[in-house]
């Protein structure tokens, strides 16, 4: 058995040029071309892809290997899958030829090899390069470029692999940052095997997903739930980065932005323990992205309001106008070609890369000291109870009953309530389900009660601009009872969740 470490990136066809120049710097050991004809097999249930298996059959001229590969992990785009190989006489899979213990528990390896059948093929031309690092580490870099096909359907391939050989992890790390100096390169979590199985299911685009609770075991200790904090937020990123790729839904950028303020809050809940200049650069460059990002409330409100010829806004006589001015703004704002650029920029590039690497070598272990690592090595539970009282403290008093919040008191305090339940997913899922949402419940109201208010903004924003003293004051007063209905409920919401008991002891 081997153990696959490798980066995998989503180029476009002409980067060949900028890649070939790169090599040119390097240290190259060993270099090839070869076309690789991929037949993926599966049975009709697709047993094999429930099990996060991939078995398939290469044929390399008159050579035909036969790999399994098992389920792994995949960290902003670093992917590490145990892999067996096996070579055949033939096109036709022989799943007696790898050990026992590659299969999961109780599997029935020769039933599935009575079903299974060829699902899908991947055909491609590989250019391979053997990479001597400075560190003495060996890297594997292939550019391929062909197509996954399945039944009628196909898409392009065209990747760029790194894959550690010998040496350290951040030797991949290092060449990769090299490579994505000129941007153009997007990390990639689907493998050429991921597309074909949506190919061949006839797959249309994976749905937009809220931020879902951090999953700890109940004696996970403090450094490993925050390692697993990390790898939830960067999963969800990614996961809404390819859907945005695929088809610039503004929502899936919504969820990035949530993504980025789950990995910033875990820095702040665990900055009792791993000092900030742990995490400065990291830091400084998420902070960066989301003000590249910043722009997204706007932009929704507006569509909000334009949706259906504004209809939302038919009771106002000056609502062609309002259209009008409102399509005008919209314009003004990033485009989705502008947010591509942004996803295959190499500062984008370099802050995954950044984040991942940040997590696989625990780059926060040089800065601490004996008493912080005694600490992260403790129950997270205990961790979380004292960070989650201490959280409460701080929303109860900028939530206190004793102040009456105008609209602009709930917007001040918006990002500081979004922080507190983003926070509150890091360790939600040690707790009990049910005096868990009963708590969380008020909360989540009154920030989608902030959220409507701000989507009020982009008419308030035009209302000075009318010159007819009617149509301002209609537009006045249309905003206030809005803004009045929103603040009552949000207030009836405040007062239900200063009053529920905490849900963590």
């Amino acid at each position: 058995m081997e153990t696959e470490i490798e980066l995998k990136f989503f180029v476009s066809a002409d980067f060949s040029g900028q890649l070939l120049r790169k090599i040119a710097q390097a240290k190259i050991l060993q270099q090839s071309s070869k076309r690789l004809g991929n037949i993926y097999f599966d049975t009709p249930e697709q047993i094999l892809r429930q099990h996060d298996i991939g078995l398939r059959v290469r044929r390399i001229d008159d050579v035909y290997i036969q790999t399994l590969k098992t389920a792994g992990r995949v960290v902003a785009g670093l992917h590490q899958r145990p892999e067996y190989n096996a070579e055949l006489n033939g096109p036709q899979p022989d799943l007696t030829l790898h050990p026992s213990d590659a299969w999961p528990e109780h599997f029935d390896v020769a039933a599935i090899s009575s079903q299974i059948s060829p699902l899908f093929s991947t055909d491609f031309e590989r250019q391979q390069w053997l990479i001597a690092m400075p560190d003495g580490s060996q890297i594997e870099l292939a550019f391929d470029q062909g197509e996954v096909r399945a039944h009628d359907r196909s898409e392009p391939i065209c990747e760029v692999e790194l894959e550690l050989k010998s040496g350290q992890t951040e030797a991949l790390f290092t060449l990769a940052r090299d490579l994505c100096e000129e941007g153009g390169m997007r990390l990639g979590n689907l493998s050429k095997a991921a597309r074909g199985y949506r190919l061949a299911a006839g797959h249309q685009g994976d749905d937009v997903l809220p931020l879902s609770y951090v999953p700890l075991a109940a004696d996970v200790s403090s450094e490993n739930a925050l390692v697993i904090a990390m790898e939830h937020a960067l999963a969800h990123w990614h996961y809404h980065e390819q859907i945005y790729v695929e088809r610039q839904a503004l929502p899936a950028l919504t969820e990035i932005s949530h993504s980025i303020s789950l990995i910033r809050q875990t820095l702040v809940v665990y900055g009792s323990m791993i000092p900030r200049r742990a995490s400065a650069q990291l830091r400084q460059e998420l902070t960066w992205l989301e003000g590249e990002l910043d722009w997204l409330q706007e932009a929704d409100a507006i569509q909000r309001w334009l949706a259906e010829k504004g209809h939302a806004l038919k009771k106002l006589n000056a609502r062609k106008s309002l259209v009008k001015q409102l399509k005008e703004r919209q314009e003004e704002l990033p485009e989705p070609d502008d947010i591509l650029r942004l996803l295959k920029s190499a500062r984008y590039c370099n802050l995954l890369l950044n984040l991942s690497s940040w997590l696989l070598s625990r780059g926060w272990q040089p800065f601490l000291d004996e008493k912080a690592r005694e600490r992260l090595a403790a129950s997270a539970k205990s961790f979380a109870d004292s960070a989650l009282s201490k959280a409460w403290e701080e929303l109860a008093e900028a939530f206190s009953e004793k102040r009456a919040l105008s609209r602009a008191d709930y917007l001040d305090q918006q990002a500081r309530l979004l922080r507190n339940l983003v926070g509150g997913l890091c360790f939600a899922s040690l707790y009990e389900d049910e005096r868990r949402e009963v708590f969380r419940s008020p909360w989540l109201d009154i920030l989608q009660g902030m959220e409507d208010l701000r989507q009020l903004e982009p008419i308030r924003a035009l209302q000075p601009d009318y010159e007819d003293e009617e149509d301002r004051r209609q537009i006045d007063k249309w905003l206030h009872r809005k803004e009045d209905s929103l603040l009552h409920a949000m207030d009836q919401s405040r007062q239900i969740g200063l009053a529920q008991p905490p849900y963590w002891p």
